[in-house]
């Protein structure tokens, strides 16, 4: 298969003959490691709920259901319990371990925090709504005093008023209609108001929580789960990138202009093999330039680290992606990271497939460069309206090791289509099969648009691709 833009197939056209047969499947050790924290971290949670719901019986939760305002304000002690693990447990999957991190990927990682998150936010309110209920002695128009009473009166009621008010308006803002109408830059910023609604909350929780202080076991549970996650964000969301930025000292170096509205940033510094970083991982960039320098932005690096340089490239699509243009060497560069599992610890077969669309080509370009593969292993498939990104440097790879480079060129052909009206007019699976037919063998990276990417998605269950083979990260956030 040679370098070249994609046709569909006609109709009654034969289809190339596949490339040499698959090696047997290779499942690696960071693989099973990965699974087995999943495993761990699932079990954890699980088992932590259990036992705080085993308090709250052997508090005789159970027996005061058998009265109306007692069995109220039980109820709403229940919610509040796991509105507090789940909380905690949310901090955690925002504190970016590494572990975490690479064990579940940016994509699942970020919709357990999404799950996590409006969960026990549901449970925080029905604890508030039914716990005041209930002393309010079950009674509906004694609701609105009784609250005010106990936010007044109650120790750390006033500081877990403001801490719900933060957590308000991060899930207000994380719906996805209002997502659509903030710049990424002012989403992420509000949204670290999580973390001090989260510890608003905890005076109240530690004063006035009979659950969480009504025995020494259950004093150590909480204080070690609240040490646990203040000291992940600590370590973690803090000391470990001002560490690595003060060892680092990352400099941008040169600005190259890829394509219209895309631009390579290749940065430098020193000890960058500090940041182990995989090709197909990204970093959140906060460059010193100006204002807005605050707002981190993620990118992708677009070629495989080395240990002396990094590169990313932008597309043009906001306020701090469009200021890039302007850097100029000797600029000073923040990052976060790496982070991401869209790398070779996903991987479980020779044969790979990668699958991008726009920017999202920018991963796939380093994971074609840092991945190790033979000839006739890997192909590449890129999406492209106008012009496609890093023409040379994919015609080399496939020169020097074997690359199959296939461009998937015009605008999107139909509303439930990933091709573009420059391929033919196959339908998406019989297209798909045509240039790769072994693709239900091989691994799957694909990085894209989220609406680009659940087509794409759809249409590799179609051809028989099992899931766990399905490599994915989206732009959305």
């Amino acid at each position: 298969m040679t370098s070249t833009v994609a046709r569909a197939p006609q109709p009654g056209g034969a289809a190339p003959a596949p490339g040499t047969t698959a090696r047997p499947p290779v499942l690696g050790r960071a693989a099973r490691a990965d699974a087995v924290v999943r495993l761990a971290a699932g079990s954890l949670l699980w088992l932590a709920l259990l036992l705080v719901t085993s308090w709250w019986v052997s508090g005789g939760g159970v027996q005061d259901l058998g009265g109306w305002t007692s069995g109220l304000t039980s109820v709403g002690r229940l919610a509040g319990l796991g509105a507090s693990v789940l909380l905690l447990a949310q901090v955690v999957a925002m504190a970016r371990l590494p572990l975490l991190e690479r064990a579940y990927g940016q994509d699942r990682l970020a919709r357990v925090h999404r799950l996590l998150g409006l969960t026990s936010f549901d449970l925080m309110a029905a604890h508030v709504l039914i716990v005041v209920w209930g002393y309010a002695g079950g009674s509906a128009l004694r609701w609105p005093a009784e609250l005010w009473d106990l936010t007044v009166h109650e120790p750390g009621m006033l500081l877990a008023v403001a801490g719900a008010a933060c957590l308000v308006m991060v899930v207000v803002t994380s719906i996805r209609a209002a997502r659509r109408r903030l710049r990424y830059e002012s989403w992420h910023l509000l949204h670290l108001y999580a973390y001090l609604g989260v510890a608003l909350a905890l005076p109240h929780q530690l004063w006035t929580g009979q659950e969480l202080t009504a025995s020494t076991a259950r004093t150590v549970f909480w204080w070690t789960a609240w040490g646990v996650a203040v000291g992940a964000v600590l370590v973690w969301r803090v000391g470990r990138p001002v560490l690595l930025n003060l060892r680092t000292r990352l400099r941008v170096t040169a600005v190259v202009p890829e394509a219209a509205g895309t631009w390579s940033v290749h940065l430098g510094g020193e000890r960058l093999d500090l940041l182990r970083a995989d090709a197909g991982q990204f970093f959140t960039f906060r460059f010193l330039a100006g204002k807005g320098w605050t707002r981190g932005n993620p990118y992708s690096l677009s070629a495989a680290p080395d240990g002396v340089g990094l590169r990313i490239t932008v597309a043009a699509s906001g306020d701090g992606s469009a200021a890039v243009s302007a850097l100029v060497p000797g600029t000073q560069v923040l990052v976060e990271g790496p982070y991401g599992r869209l790398t070779h610890r996903a991987r479980s077969r020779r044969r790979v497939a990668f699958l991008g669309a726009g920017a999202g080509v920018t991963p796939l370009r380093a994971l074609a460069e840092g991945l190790q593969y033979g000839p006739g292993e890997a192909v590449y498939l890129e999406r492209y309206t106008d012009e496609p990104l890093f023409t040379a440097e994919l015609q080399e790879l496939h020169a020097r090791r074997g690359l199959a480079v296939l461009r998937l060129p015009g605008r999107r052909r139909a509303p439930g289509s990933w091709l573009g009206d420059g391929v033919g007019p196959a339908d998406d699976l019989t297209a798909l099969r045509y240039w790769v037919p072994d693709i239900a063998e091989r691994d799957v990276y694909v990085c894209g648009p989220p609406g680009w990417t659940s087509l794409v998605t759809r249409t590799l269950a179609d051809a028989g691709l099992p899931a766990e083979r399905l490599h994915l990260e989206t732009f959305e956030w």
